[in-house]
């Protein structure tokens, strides 16, 4: 049987991103504390998340999307290997095309940062009504702070995508959005109260 640990070491050998162990600690945290039972998460890589999200209370059923063929297969041993078919459902499809009609205590986005505010948008009629959708990665190891911590054109052009992924949450009509500056930056979308 593999151990998560063995799956990160891995990973990190590899150079796959994964979730910074802050990160991890607080959706598993948030999962126990509020009942969250139905989980999507766009983005698998070697299905590390997904796993860490399954073994944080029984019952958890986890639906996770990769695109990218070698990491999906990666994932699917490593699902396998820890005996959590039946907990999570893995697909090999693109976020953006893929149709999901079920319905999520927690939606987690983790996939590529330049499309990050397409994801929220596709996916948010997928959410339960006390529902939350996490976002990662929102400081991008600090250059959304300081762009000055990079000097590569691309890498400017993807920061200046999460500080319009930020600006879209702050300024949405129809989600709250908390920002916990844990991991590698978090954000806990909930829809507001219309009452």
């Amino acid at each position: 049987m593999v151990h998560p640990l063995d799956i990160k070491k891995k990973a990190l050998e590899n150079n796959i991103p994964i979730m910074q162990d802050e990160g991890i600690a607080f959706i598993v945290d948030y999962i126990q504390k509020n009942n969250v039972n139905s989980i999507l998460e766009i983005g698998s890589a070697v299905g590390y998340s997904a796993i860490s999200f399954a073994l944080a209370k029984d019952n958890v059923k986890v639906t996770t999307i990769e695109r990218d063929l070698e990491r999906y297969q990666e994932a699917v041993f490593n699902i396998q290997s820890m005996g959590l078919e039946d907990s999570i459902t893995i697909l090999n499809e693109d976020a953006l095309e893929v149709s999901i009609s079920s319905k999520f205590d927690l939606i987690f986005i983790d996939a590529a940062k330049s499309q990050y505010i397409k994801f929220f948008e596709k996916y948010r009629n997928n959410l339960n009504d006390n529902g939350v959708i996490i976002t990662d990665n929102l400081s991008f190891h600090g250059m959304v702070e300081d762009i000055t911590l990079t000097h590569n054109r691309n890498t400017k052009q993807l920061v200046g995508k999460i500080r319009a992924y930020i600006d879209f949450l702050k300024n949405n009509s129809e989600f709250d959005t908390e920002f916990f500056p844990l991991g590698d930056g978090i954000s806990v979308s909930k829809k507001k109260n219309n009452e």
